[in-house]
C-alpha cells in the first residue's frame, strides 16, 4: 500500500510539473504504458494472497485512475495555454496604419470604350444595348448581307447547335432600335463581339462602338462632321482624316475612314485605317419599316481595341488580355 501510495504522490507531482504535450504523453507512458509502473504493480497481484490482492488492487486502480484524471487536466491546461500563446503571436493591432496597397484602375480597353461612349453622348447619341448571342435574321439576313458573304461561314463565326451564334458586330442592337420605335434614331451600340480570329491584331473576342442616326435630310456631310469631330477629340490632337470609298452590305455609299498617323520614327506620317461608315442601305431601312424615301441615315463602326492600340501606343494586341500587371500599371 505505502508502494502504490508513494508511486502515485510521485506521479502527480511530476504530472503537474510538466511544461510541454510531448512531456506529458511520456509520463503516460511511463506510468500507464504496457510496461508502466502502475501496469507493473497490477501484473503482480497474481502472486499475492486472496485477502492482499483485493486491497492492493483497489489501491492500485484507485492511483490509475487518478492518474488518468490527473494526465487529462493537464493536457487541457497545456492545449489552452498553447493555443493562448498562439493567438497572442497572430494578434493583429486593427489600429496600425496599412501596408500601402495600390490602388486599381480601369483597363485600358474600358478606358477607351468609355472615352468614345462619352464623346459620342455630347454629340447627342443615345446607348443602345442588345443581346451577345444572336440569330441569322438579326446578324446577317436584316443588314443586307448576301447570301455568299464570308459573315455567313462557319470558319467565321461562332455558331451553336441550334443556328443561333454570338454576334459578330453590334449592328444587331441598331436593328432591333429601329424595329421597336419610330424615326428619327440616334444612337450608339457599344459592347463585345465575336469572330473566329486571332493574331497580333484580332482576337476571338473583342469591343466596337457602332452609330447610327437616321432621320430627314441626313447626309455624308453630316456623317464627315460627327467622326471628324469624334477623332480629334478621342486622340485629343488635330488629326488629317480622310474618307476612302469601300463597300460594306448595309451601307451605300461606304467609306473606310483613315488618319494621318505619325509613326514615331521621324518619318512623313501615313495612312491608318480605323473605323468603317456610309449611308444605310435603303433595303436595310425597308427591313424596318423606315421608308427610304422619307428618311436617309448614316451608320458607323469601330473596334475599341484598335483605336486603344492607337491612343496608347500599344503594338501588340494581346497585351490587352494577359493579365500581365506591370503591363496594366502603366495606364493608371
Amino acid at each position: 500500500m505505502d508502494t502504490v501510495t508513494d508511486l502515485q504522490t510521485r506521479a502527480l507531482a511530476e504530472i503537474s510539473a510538466s511544461d510541454s504535450l510531448q512531456q506529458l504523453d511520456e509520463l503516460r507512458v511511463r506510468y500507464l504504458g504496457k510496461k508502466g509502473e502502475i501496469t507493473a504493480q497490477l501484473k503482480s497481484l497474481g502472486s499475492m494472497e486472496p485477502d492482499q490482492r483485493r486491497s492492493f488492487g483497489q489501491a492500485v486502480n484507485a492511483a490509475r485512475d487518478a492518474l488518468n484524471q490527473s494526465i487529462n487536466a493537464r493536457r487541457k491546461a497545456l492545449e489552452s495555454a498553447a493555443l493562448e500563446q498562439k493567438l497572442l503571436s497572430e494578434k493583429v493591432d486593427v489600429t496600425l496604419p496599412g501596408r500601402g496597397e495600390q490602388r486599381g484602375g480601369l483597363h485600358p480597353v474600358t478606358m477607351a470604350m468609355e472615352r468614345a461612349i462619352g464623346i459620342f453622348t455630347k454629340l447627342g447619341f443615345d446607348v443602345a444595348t442588345g443581346p451577345e448571342v444572336e440569330d441569322d435574321h438579326y446578324n446577317v439576313e436584316s443588314l443586307n448581307f448576301p447570301p455568299h458573304h464570308p459573315a455567313r461561314a462557319m470558319h467565321d463565326t461562332f455558331y451553336f447547335g441550334d443556328g443561333r451564334l454570338l454576334r459578330t458586330h453590334t449592328s444587331p442592337v441598331q436593328i432591333r432600335v429601329m424595329e421597336k420605335s419610330d424615326p428619327p434614331y440616334r444612337i450608339i451600340a457599344p459592347g463585345k463581339v465575336y469572330r473566329s480570329d486571332s493574331d497580333q491584331t484580332h482576337t476571338p473576342m473583342f469591343h466596337q462602338v457602332e452609330g447610327l442616326l437616321v432621320g430627314r435630310n441626313v447626309s455624308m456631310a453630316d456623317l464627315k462632321g460627327v467622326l471628324h469631330t469624334f477623332v480629334n477629340a478621342f486622340f485629343e490632337r488635330s488629326l488629317a482624316v480622310r474618307f476612302r470609298p469601300s463597300y460594306f452590305p448595309f451601307t451605300e455609299p461606304s467609306a473606310e475612314v483613315d488618319i494621318g498617323w505619325e509613326k514615331g520614327d521621324g518619318s512623313d506620317p501615313g495612312w491608318l485605317e480605323i473605323l468603317g461608315c456610309g449611308m444605310v442601305h435603303p433595303n436595310v431601312l425597308r427591313g424596318c419599316d423606315v421608308d427610304p424615301e422619307e428618311f436617309t441615315g448614316y451608320a458607323f463602326g469601330m473596334g475599341v481595341e484598335r483605336m486603344a492600340m492607337l491612343r496608347y501606343g500599344v503594338t501588340d494586341l494581346r497585351q490587352f488580355f494577359e493579365n500581365d500587371l506591370e503591363f496594366l500599371r502603366q495606364f493608371h
